[in-house]
């Protein structure tokens, strides 16, 4: 009589993330990735402005909140009137732009990194939870994320804001309140096409548990969907912080932010370009430099685009 048990396939064990395995994975990361011109570009980016972030205090060249009413609307350096001490120019109020710009990474950086952080924490558990499980529960998580998807993203974080007041972190609530569905949606795919696979039935062939299935045999094998969607994201994010920043519903006066100088800066475009172009420019280059780093990533992770 035959067992209804299948059988274990030696090869198929072998599929676990073993260190020899981690390892040549990265160097075929690595091997693709830096091929890719515009992803490397991407990525030092996205490296110039974490660093400016973190090392703000050292690299600034002046406090970012002194105010100074003999500078004001300074011009940048290489215009008549302009001067190398303030190289972007100055503020209505003689605030050196340059250095609020540099402060001004923290702020976005900050909220980037830990909205996704959180959202992909509790995206990819229910994502992991929905798609291994079915039935019921899948349904009814995913008309929850239905629910959150018919409402536009910055509509809801506005609305949240103006119940909860502004705030870093009630901004960080407001964002992560919808941010989760995103990593959710991809997990669950993911994990619907790999939840029968080989390894996962061998797996189950000697007796390992349901968590032990979802976080040490499929988590790992679809962590490359979840490390792109999250780079992609963090663009995102930082566009909706300096969204509501810019409605003054985010990061407060007198912190640096991104969103809130283009706002100031808009009252005297036409007197003070520089006030709200080099703040948007900014903004333009994190997010291209993002976008150029998690297309890279995807290319650089999709065994479908190997060669």
């Amino acid at each position: 009589m035959t067992s209804s048990t299948p059988a274990v396939n030696p090869e198929v064990l072998r599929r676990r993330w073993t260190g020899e395995r981690v390892w040549e994975a990265i160097s075929d990361f690595w091997r693709r990735f830096r091929k890719n011109r515009a992803a490397v570009a991407g990525a030092v980016v996205v490296l110039a402005v974490v660093w400016a972030g973190v090392l703000a205090p050292w690299l600034a060249p002046h406090d970012p909140t002194e105010a100074n009413f003999f500078n004001r609307f300074r011009p940048p350096a290489w215009m008549e009137g302009g001067t190398w001490e303030h190289p972007l120019g100055t503020d209505q109020l003689g605030r050196d732009i340059l250095s609020r710009i540099i402060w001004g990474a923290r702020a976005s950086l900050a909220v980037g990194g830990v909205v996704i952080g959180f959202a992909t924490v509790v995206g990819v558990a229910m994502g992991l939870v929905s798609g291994y499980y079915g039935g019921r529960l899948d349904a009814a998580i995913q008309r929850l994320v239905d629910i959150l998807l018919s409402f536009p993203y910055l509509v809801l974080a506005i609305g949240l804001m103006g119940v909860m007041g502004p705030g870093f972190v009630n901004m960080v609530l407001a964002l992560v309140y919808k941010e989760w569905v995103t990593p959710c949606r991809v997990v669950r795919g993911e994990v619907l096409a790999a939840k029968n696979q080989e390894y996962v039935e061998a797996a189950r062939a000697v007796g390992a548990s349901d968590a032990h299935i979802m976080w040490r045999e499929i988590l790992p094998n679809v962590l490359s969907a979840v490390v792109v969607v999250a780079t992609l994201r963090v663009a995102w994010v930082i566009l909706m912080e300096a969204s509501l920043s810019f409605l003054g519903l985010g990061v407060q006066p007198p912190t640096p932010a991104w969103g809130s100088m283009v706002a100031s800066g808009r009252e005297y475009i036409f007197q003070a370009w520089w006030m709200a172009t080099f703040p948007g420019l900014a903004i333009l280059v994190t997010v291209l430099g993002i976008n150029l780093l998690g297309e890279g990533l995807r290319d650089a992770l999709d065994p479908r685009l190997r060669e």
